[in-house]
């Protein structure tokens, strides 16, 4: 990001027919700001072509200069495919006898707005029938340490008597990318998806990661908490691949390397996506909505999303810092904009915690941009635009400058 005015020197005195100050107003970019929009929302966007002009005009308004459409969800498709379930895209089509993905970019664009596919890459929902499932079996679907298939999770949440000490994060059908065929299933689906949608302008990946439990795991070595990604032909894959034995249920044997590999799960997923994508798409931009706390991120959810920018495989990542705290908040913001790679982490606001509250949504987009983060994304603008004060305050103060 550029730097200040205040702070930009020139080498030599400045001429005296122009400014220091003028030069670097001039040169600096304007301030990237995103906004989510779901599939499955209050607004459904997809679902009716009419509703695309008022998403675009609010998204004038908030200054918004990428938008994040929410095209695959819970193995469900809102764009043509022959991988996911398109009943989706089928049923919109039906209705008005349009692409409703394909308008909403054609009229983005004509607003000078960017479009990103935002898909959910490891998280099926609730779908247990999902046709990535259908196609690889029960095995694709992640397993825990001691075997269990959330798949038999009751409401697929953690069974008794672990219920006692710990949670899902986000219940939901999990698949395992370290079973055969998962990676390769998901990164096929997401290069048709660009490969029928050229005109996209990036591929935004959500759920790129393990299952989060509650309390979270500091690797499988120390023995505690509940982990998942040992299904059978899983663990077989570990051992063929390094002739060790994964450790299993009690067995706390080669976990260091078993975290290392499963975490390399995720990140080789990742870069068959990137692939996939590039053939398709070569000038589209890969970015992924990641846990804020990446250290957790790194040790629980095989997400080394820091590691993804640091090797290119990401053009930008989203921390998803919705939190209450304006004092976290600000730390976080702090410790992404001093990292090597603080030009290409935009953090994502809870905009929607604050919908009684405008004047806090305000002040935590102040404190990020203090902070010289490189941009923001508001989550979301169904929550927006069901708050009317919330969407009234958050227009104000766009057009007052910030």
């Amino acid at each position: 990001a550029a730097p200040p005015a205040s702070v930009v020197e020139s080498a030599a005195p400045s001429a005296p027919h122009v400014t220091d100050v003028t030069l670097s107003e001039a040169a600096k970019p304007a301030r990237r700001r995103g906004m989510w929009v779901l599939a499955e929302g209050s607004r459904r966007i997809l679902d009716d072509p009419a509703r695309i002009g008022p998403l675009l005009d609010d998204a004038a308004a908030l200054g918004v200069s990428d938008l994040f459409v929410q095209v695959y969800r819970g193995g469900r498709a809102w764009f043509d495919s022959g991988l996911a379930d398109a009943t989706p895209y089928r049923d919109s089509k039906a209705a008005s006898g349009m692409d409703s993905l394909s308008l909403l970019l054609s009229r983005a664009h004509d607003a000078d707005l960017r479009v990103h596919a935002w898909v959910n890459a490891l998280s099926l929902a609730s779908n247990k029938s999902a046709p990535i499932v259908l196609a690889l079996g029960r095995e694709a679907v992640t397993l825990d340490r001691h075997g269990r298939s959330v798949l038999d999770y009751p409401k697929l949440d953690v069974p008794p008597p672990d219920r006692t000490y710990y949670r899902m994060g986000t219940p939901a059908v999990w698949l395992d990318p370290g079973a055969p065929g998962v990676s390769e299933y998901i990164s096929r689906t997401f290069g048709e998806l660009m490969l029928k949608y050229p005109a996209l302008d990036g591929l935004h990946l959500d759920y790129i990661r393990y299952p989060d439990v509650l309390p979270f795991v500091p690797g499988s070595r120390f023995g505690v908490g509940l982990d998942f990604g040992y299904g059978e032909l899983t663990r077989r894959r570990f051992r063929e691949e390094t002739g060790l034995e994964a450790p299993f249920g009690d067995s706390l044997r080669n976990a260091n390397r078993w975290d290392n590999w499963r975490r390399d799960q995720v990140t080789r997923l990742v870069g068959q996506i990137r692939s996939a994508m590039i053939r398709s798409a070569p000038n589209a931009a890969l970015s992924a909505a990641v846990w804020t706390y990446a250290d957790r991120a790194y040790l629980a959810m095989g997400q080394d999303w820091r590691g993804w920018l640091a090797s290119d495989l990401l053009d930008f990542a989203v921390p998803m810092a919705y939190t209450l705290d304006d004092d976290l908040l600000r730390h976080q913001a702090q410790t992404f904009a001093g990292l090597p790679t603080h030009d290409r982490i935009w953090i994502g606001l809870g905009s929607w915690l604050f919908r009684e509250r405008p004047e806090r949504a305000l002040e935590q987009l102040q404190i990020v941009e203090s902070a010289g983060t490189a941009a923001e994304v508001l989550f979301s603008y169904d929550a927006i635009a069901d708050a009317p004060e919330l969407r009234r305050r958050l227009i104000e103060v766009r057009a007052d400058g910030l």
